[in-house]
């Protein structure tokens, strides 16, 4: 028998690089960096991704999606959140709410924490009340040339 709730965690990095645009969460942010990666680097909606996979025991992001495949190269990780949702109502089990901490020295995640945390919601079909999203600092993890997400979600039996 399946198990009423299920919890899953993600976690994803990118390193800036220039010339690209800068997408978290869905919502492109005004910086002079964007996120290296196969696709396009978001590393919140990545880490929700495999947040979802890991709660129904699935295949992670990159096993479904791999770097090699040059079909993901520049992809909207929408397209991955919307497979991993796909996937997480094929076993039975819906999103009840997820959380998320992003680590990063710029920029400034307050004054776009709303719209990132009502895309998302958008994108995951759950009120925007049921969407954490906090951000801090990475103060002497060496880790100031990049984005680093952390994410938990919840599923219940449907």
């Amino acid at each position: 028998m399946q198990p009423e709730m299920r919890i899953g965690y993600g976690y994803d990095s990118h390193e800036f690089k220039p010339g690209i645009p800068l997408k978290i969460g869905g919502i492109a942010l005004p910086h002079d960096q964007g996120l290296g990666g196969h696709s396009d680097g978001d590393v919140l909606l990545h880490a929700i991704t495999d947040a979802l996979l890991g709660a129904i025991a699935g295949p992670d992001i990159g096993s479904l999606f791999p770097p090699s495949d040059p079909q993901w190269k520049n992809a909207d990780s929408a397209v991955f959140l919307r497979e991993a949702l796909r996937r997480v109502k094929t076993a039975g089990y819906e999103l009840v709410n997820l959380d998320s901490t992003l680590i990063l020295a710029a920029p400034k995640i307050g004054p776009h924490a709303e719209a990132i945390r009502n895309h998302v919601a958008q994108l995951c079909g759950i009120p925007a009340d049921c969407v954490g999203i906090k951000a801090k600092t990475p103060e002497g993890t060496g880790t100031e040339n990049a984005v680093v997400a952390h994410v938990v979600a919840l599923l219940k039996r449907r």
